[in-house]
């Protein structure tokens, strides 16, 4: 497994990490995040009804997800959520921890990145580094640079 912090540090992203117990839910995080200021995020990692495509959808914590919505305007005939075994297995990441700096370890760059246009309207943004005992602040501009780092498909989506 690749390391998030050497990754930002040669991408010269600056971070601030917040630690916290272990969160498993935005409702978890929304009481260790209330003096936190800038864009948090609910990260879904899903597969299309063939099993042969994955998706991170990486959408602001409030928003709700139709999933349904959302296959058709990827052209999929259904999307649910990926099982543990795929995600450790395309990410490294374990549920709970899903974050999109899982995408370092996306060697083929197989997953696509459903993107959250709105998360861009805040200045700051926060995403756990891997794991779930903690969370990165970095700069909505540098989260840009982090995603067209990673070389994988991204679509950008209001929801």
């Amino acid at each position: 497994m690749n390391d998030i912090y050497k990754t930002l540090k040669d991408l010269k992203i600056k971070f601030v990490q917040h630690d916290h117990p272990p969160l498993y839910t935005c409702e978890q995080a929304e009481k260790y995040y209330v003096d936190i200021k800038g864009g948090k995020s609910k990260n879904l990692f899903l597969r299309n009804a063939k099993g042969n495509k994955h998706y991170l959808v990486v959408v602001e914590s409030h928003k709700s997800v139709d999933l349904k919505s959302l296959a058709k305007s990827l052209d999929e005939k259904n999307l649910s959520f990926a099982s543990p075994e795929r995600l450790e297995k395309r990410l490294g990441l374990t549920p709970g921890a899903v974050s999109p700096f899982g995408l370092i370890n996306d060697k083929k760059k197989e997953v696509v990145v459903i993107a959250d246009s709105g998360l861009f309207e805040h200045k700051k943004l926060h995403f756990h580094p891997n794991i779930n005992t903690a969370t990165l602040q970095i700069s909505s501009e540098d989260f840009k640079k982090f995603l067209s780092w990673t070389s994988n498909n991204i679509k950008f989506i209001k929801f």
